[in-house]
């Protein structure tokens, strides 16, 4: 039945991305960061939903009056750089080539669906729609972790939707922490409270989400995450208490249990997970310099002939690190066109936040901008324990950072009504101008 239902909410659905490519955007955006075909059964499961919705939007975008070129930033340079890269070191890469070319496969449709994604950014609206996206689909599996977790008194792992690139526990939890600062800056810019009061409970139940998928990494991440959050709020005192009250309680309602596995991060040198990954750490450290302008290609490290060849006595493994495993994998020259992707990311909100911070239209993109920043940390963070370096997620808010920018320096910005500006009704709300101060609930505030 849940097939059925899945099928025939997909057909209409590819029709209007067809016929409104931007709505293919967004529905490949949930296919992809969600996986909800994964959480039916039988035949609607074995579908590539993904790749039927972005061949579909791709036909959508010749057909319809959409723009044909793809919009020239660092970031979107970059990825292309990186697409090339890659596929070079696939060429002469060590390991067996079913493997390497089925990972090769997976990290180019990723790539083609953010640039497909990034060229139909040319609007305030869109950029708006498509953090809602994210947002909703991680959202589901932290809200539903979120409480359960509390239903069982911590008592429970907490795991990610199967088959998908976040179904482990520790790219659950960075995942859902990655996502908790785009929810704030909806927050920040809903003009209804129902809408704000429900992120704000949503985001509580992310942080008990994550801190319930008893990941030790996730904790590393948290901590980082509520530092940097707290610098980029826009009340110290306030959201100091606000954090405190949100994270204390949820890390004192975890059993003894969650205590007693935290407090190994202390005694990283005596467990065996820890050592291990240190230790394949090393390994794609060793093939990286044996081989600096290929690496091992893809993964290299999770084959043991290939481990003994570099490193041996060394178990070949998971590299569990953003950082080692694109190093070992592709060498120095293609980690550094990954690492610049998170770079220029960060150099655009950084922009951002110069170009709007004293424009009261553009106040969106300025809190999109410092929200954008504690995404990257907690990624960063938690990321350093993961093999999560091709997220799909990540790259396309990098990618929606250099539109953003691009909305900006073009002055392509649309004027929008201030969060909580709702009187007056939907057209007093359309045609209200910006700048100008509004009265809500005895207080001034401008519109942003």
């Amino acid at each position: 039945m849940r097939d059925l239902i899945f099928t025939m909410l997909m057909v209409p659905l590819l029709g209007l991305a067809g016929a409104q490519p931007f709505v293919g955007v967004l529905l490949w955006s949930w296919i992809s960061f969600m996986s909800p075909h994964r959480e039916v059964w039988g035949f609607a499961g074995t579908i590539p939903w993904a790749q039927v919705t972005f061949l579909v939007t791709l036909f959508g975008c010749v057909v319809a009056r959409e723009p044909k070129r793809l919009p020239l930033n660092t970031v979107t340079i970059l990825l292309v750089l990186f697409a090339i890269g890659v596929t070079l070191t696939s060429l002469v890469a060590l390991n067996t080539p079913s493997v390497v070319w089925g990972q090769w496969e997976r990290v180019i449709k990723i790539i083609a669906g953010v640039l497909l994604t990034t060229a139909l950014l040319d609007r305030r609206e869109r950029v708006h729609a498509l953090i809602w996206m994210i947002v909703i689909s991680l959202g589901y599996f932290g809200v539903k972790g979120g409480i359960f977790t509390v239903m069982t008194g911590g008592g429970f792992r907490v795991l990610g939707p199967p088959d998908s690139i976040i179904a482990d526990r520790n790219h659950l939890a960075t995942a859902l922490l990655t996502c908790v600062p785009l929810m704030n800056y909806l927050r920040l810019q809903s003009r209804y409270h129902v809408v704000r009061i429900g992120l704000a409970a949503a985001m509580a139940c992310m942080v008990f989400s994550a801190i319930g998928s008893q990941s030790r990494g996730a904790l590393v991440a948290l901590a980082a995450t509520v530092l940097v959050f707290w610098a980029r709020s826009r009340g110290k005192v306030g959201s100091g208490i606000a954090l405190g009250l949100l994270v204390l309680p949820a890390i004192a309602f975890m059993p003894e249990t969650w205590v007693a596995r935290m407090q190994t991060i202390r005694e990283y040198q005596e467990d065996a997970s820890a050592m291990g990954r240190l230790r394949v750490w090393e390994a794609a450290w060793r093939i990286a310099l044996a081989r600096p302008l290929t690496g091992g290609g893809f993964r290299g490290m999770y084959s043991q002939e290939i481990v003994n060849q570099y490193a041996p006595g060394i178990t070949a493994r998971a590299t569990h690190s953003i950082w080692f495993e694109p190093l070992g994998e592709h060498g120095f020259v293609v980690f550094a066109l990954w690492l610049g992707i998170i770079v220029a990311g960060l150099l655009y909100s950084r922009r951002i936040v110069r170009m709007a911070r004293d424009r009261t239209d553009c106040r969106w993109a300025y809190d999109f901008a410092r929200m954008s920043q504690v995404s990257v940390v907690a990624y960063a963070a938690g990321g350093t324990f993961l093999s999560l370096q091709y997220w799909d997620v990540f790259w396309t808010l990098m990618a929606t950072l250099g539109a953003t920018h691009d909305l900006l320096a073009r002055g392509a910005v649309a004027p929008v009504a201030a969060p909580g500006a709702a009187e007056g009704g939907w057209r007093a709300r359309a045609t209200a101008g910006l700048g100008e101060p509004v009265t809500v609930r005895g207080r001034t505030r401008a519109r942003a």
